[in-house]
């Protein structure tokens, strides 16, 4: 049932997202993300949990798609809608307010919300750096990564492989956007 679960979610993430694409240079196929923070928190992690997993990949589809609270409860259980809730945005709010939400909110977290919240900074972060928004300058990368630490920073230690994990994606992302810089 746990691999079904998973399963299911991939693909409701996948039609969910299908038309986006990643601010990147290739403009990556948006469903990376989310495959890429579940992998995180299983491999990094080593996390086993499937409704985290499921959760993870459904990480951003309240926030960024037409999916309503209702459908994900549906599909998926309220307990998966709450992790996915957690680490919701508000996106009627503006940026700048959103961001210190989230810095904020993170002391709030569940652990499985923290799973989460940790594996996508790591790779928001991982692609902030080696893969960034065409437009996006050093110091507006540098920013991100500011942000990120400040959020993961608030949140309660659950995981200390993805926590260790984190420090070292800064810590390298720091060095490749110092060495950017000329």
């Amino acid at each position: 049932m746990s691999n079904i679960l998973i399963l299911r979610a991939a693909k409701f993430a996948a039609d969910k997202h299908k038309n986006q694409r990643r601010k990147d240079k290739e403009t990556s196929p948006y469903i990376n993300h989310p495959i890429s923070v579940a992998l995180i928190i299983s491999e990094v992690g080593r996390v086993n949990d499937s409704e985290i997993l499921a959760a993870a990949l459904l990480h951003d589809t309240l926030e960024d798609t037409k999916t309503t609270p209702e459908e994900l409860e549906l599909n998926f259980g309220a307990n998966i809608l709450s992790l996915v809730r957690e680490v919701t945005d508000n996106k009627d709010l503006p940026k700048e307010t959103r961001k210190l939400k989230q810095i904020e909110h993170a002391k709030e977290l569940s652990s499985g919300a923290v799973l989460i919240k940790l594996a996508d900074k790591i790779a928001n972060v991982q692609d902030v750096t080696s893969n960034p928004p065409k437009e996006w300058t050093i110091e507006r990368r540098n920013k991100y990564l500011d942000w990120a630490e400040n959020v993961i920073a608030n949140c309660p230690p659950v995981n200390s492989f993805l926590e260790k994990y984190f420090a070292k994606t800064i810590e390298e992302g720091r060095k490749i956007l110092k060495s950017n810089r000329g």
